[in-house]
């Protein structure tokens, strides 16, 4: 891998600006370090910093055949487990936990050293946003995480359903009025809870919800150098924006014609 933007940066194991363009494998440590959490400050404490990564075709696909792996590579899920690696809490919608058989995020040794020394629980929390519960709660992703899943929903969702999640042993967190999620509620929540350090997966009406909201404030895109045509979703879906939100582009770096580019909020 190697980095192509910016080409006056070193790279994270302070090799000198000349060589950033050598194509060579990156480590877990330094991916790490090009991919960690900026710390706001804030004289109220830590402030909730949500990031998506996703993956997209050239022309636009996020999925193929109803998911993202086959438009992936191994670069791309390397980078995948290090930003889980970094994360307080994943944030991903029920339909893509549906679609993409989620199991709970697992503990890994190479980031036990760094999470421990950011006071972090050893594997992420999986939150899934859903408004009617629709879920499998004897997947292992109820029955059997490391750490406790979370259940963003609204205060009117089915008291069965929330009874059921319970029972299998997810924790309901009430972030909306009705039956949906509010964003912006949704983020306050986790960070109610400790879970500064955010990251969502999609899927894409997700996505397109946080945008929508506002609440988004870095996308981590993987653009995969393949061409799908069909009728896949994109990697954001819903309704239009009002104005385009305008990011500003933080790095990319390129490996056999994947780019793994990450954006910021202007």
């Amino acid at each position: 891998m190697r980095r192509l933007f910016p080409v006056t940066d070193e790279t994270p194991s302070a090799v000198p600006a000349p060589d950033v363009l050598v194509d060579r494998e990156w480590s877990l440590a330094e991916l790490a370090a090009a991919y960690a959490y900026p710390e706001p400050a804030s004289p109220g404490g830590p402030v909730p910093w949500l990031r998506a990564n996703m993956v997209s075709t050239l022309d636009g696909a996020a999925q193929h055949d109803g998911r993202s792996h086959p438009i992936s590579n191994a670069t791309d899920m390397r980078i995948f487990g290090t930003l889980r690696a970094l994360a307080d809490v994943v944030v991903v919608g029920a339909e893509t936990v549906r679609q993409e058989g989620y199991r709970p995020a697992r503990e890994r040794a190479e980031f036990a050293g760094l999470r421990a020394a950011a006071g972090q629980s050893p594997a992420p929390a999986i939150a899934v946003v859903t408004a009617g519960l629709d879920l499998d709660f004897s997947l292992p992703l109820f029955t059997s995480p490391l750490v406790p899943t979370l259940i963003l929903t609204g205060a009117a969702a089915a008291p069965d359903r929330v009874a059921a999640a319970e029972k299998a042993g997810a924790r309901v967190v009430i972030a909306g009025d009705g039956v949906g999620v509010d964003p912006a509620r949704a983020v306050q929540a986790l960070a109610g809870l400790g879970h500064t350090r955010l990251l969502t997966e999609g899927g894409p009406r997700l996505l397109g919800q946080l945008v929508a909201a506002e609440v988004l404030d870095e996308l981590c895109l993987t653009v995969s150098p393949m061409l799908t045509a069909g009728d896949a979703q994109r990697i954001a879906g819903g309704p239009s924006v009002d104005v385009p939100r305008r990011f500003e582009l933080v790095s990319l770096l390129e490996e056999t014609g994947f780019l793994f580019s990450r954006y910021r909020r202007s």
